[in-house]
């Protein structure tokens, strides 16, 4: 009876010791509209390369890169329903909290180290929002500077204004932002992006150079206006429920190496931002001059910016931002 009470016992220590260990092991279904050949979309394999060596096989992760789940709404919708647990957002930060909005504010930010110091400024308040709707940051995301490309040689605002603008389906306030200020926007899904340069549905698409050259639309829009509008800020999110499955020595793996991403992209970026656009110029790209600080353009940024004010962009996070960034430029200009 010894014997057997011990057999007993010493299987339901296995069978509970198996259990453990399937419990403390989570699968992240990570989804992202950036291609896996990218800068981003590398540094995101080896992030979570790292997450599965540095837990032990306790996290891993299976990316799902190209936008082949869809754009970042759709991915947002079946993160909520526990189809994915994380992503990396490119521009689907704003849809989850409108506080997100604030760094596409155009003529904004005049340089990476501003936006650095207006992001540790503000990522407090931004996280808690992020949680509060549900999902974890695990790390900022760069995709450089958005310029505008064009089918057709554009130099002033009322050029723009004759073209059909990309915006994002799902978006409406920004289609509505551009109308009301005289520009004509077409409301598409990332993904029918090169759908809609083949067609002619949009002959003006906002991006950034690395994501021209990498999807190749500069093909189909192979001018660029040389005025930097706003920085690409995305980061990769996790569900909240994913996040608490996994424990707390390994979470301190999964953010360090979120860091170092974090790190690399934006070590990286800006120079990447500007290769991007030497390459694309040997391959047709016809970087068109303006004059950033002119009365029109100046003009249209500044409406753009009270027409974001209290809809798009709560009060109190433009309120800190514009504190953060005034507090950098004094600094700058003590030095």
């Amino acid at each position: 009876m010894h014997v057997l009470r011990s057999v007993v016992a010493l299987s339901s220590a296995i069978v509970l010791a198996g259990s453990l260990s399937a419990q403390s092991r989570v699968q992240v279904k990570l989804a992202t509209l950036l291609p896996a050949n990218s800068l981003w979309g590398k540094a995101l394999s080896q992030m979570t390369a790292e997450w599965t060596k540095g837990t032990d096989g306790r996290v891993a992760a299976n990316i799902f890169p190209g936008g082949s789940q869809g754009d970042d709404g759709r991915v947002m919708q079946k993160m909520r329903v526990g189809a994915l647990q994380a992503a990396a957002l490119t521009t689907g930060l704003g849809r989850i909290d409108d506080a997100f909005n604030v760094f596409g504010i155009p003529f904004f930010f005049e340089s990476y180290d501003e936006l650095a110091h207006v992001i540790d400024a503000l990522a407090p308040e931004l996280k808690q929002r992020l949680e509060a709707k549900g999902f974890v940051l695990l790390n900022w995301g760069y995709g450089g500077w958005a310029h505008v490309f064009t089918r057709t040689g554009v130099k002033t605002v009322g050029d723009l204004k004759r073209t059909r603008v990309f915006t994002a389906m799902g978006d409406d306030r920004m289609a509505q932002l551009y109308t009301r200020n005289g520009f004509t926007p077409q409301a598409l899904a990332p993904t029918d992006i090169p759908t809609g340069l083949k067609t002619g549905m949009i002959d003006a698409l906002p991006t950034t150079p690395l994501a021209a050259l990498s999807f190749q639309w500069y093909a189909d829009v192979p001018f660029m206006l040389d005025v930097a509008l706003a920085p690409a800020v995305g980061g990769t999110v996790i569900t909240t429920r994913a996040w608490n499955a996994i424990s707390e020595t390994d979470r301190a793996v999964v953010l360090a190496a979120a860091a170092r991403v974090e790190q690399r992209l934006f070590a990286s970026v800006p120079s990447q931002d500007r290769d991007a656009v030497e390459q694309m110029k040997t391959r047709g790209l016809t970087v068109v001059p303006v004059d950033a600080q002119s009365a029109e353009w100046q003009g249209i940024a500044s409406a753009f910016a009270t027409s974001m004010r209290g809809t798009m962009v709560p009060d109190d996070i433009l309120d800190m931002a514009t504190d953060a960034r005034g507090a950098f430029r004094a600094k700058r200009g003590a030095q």
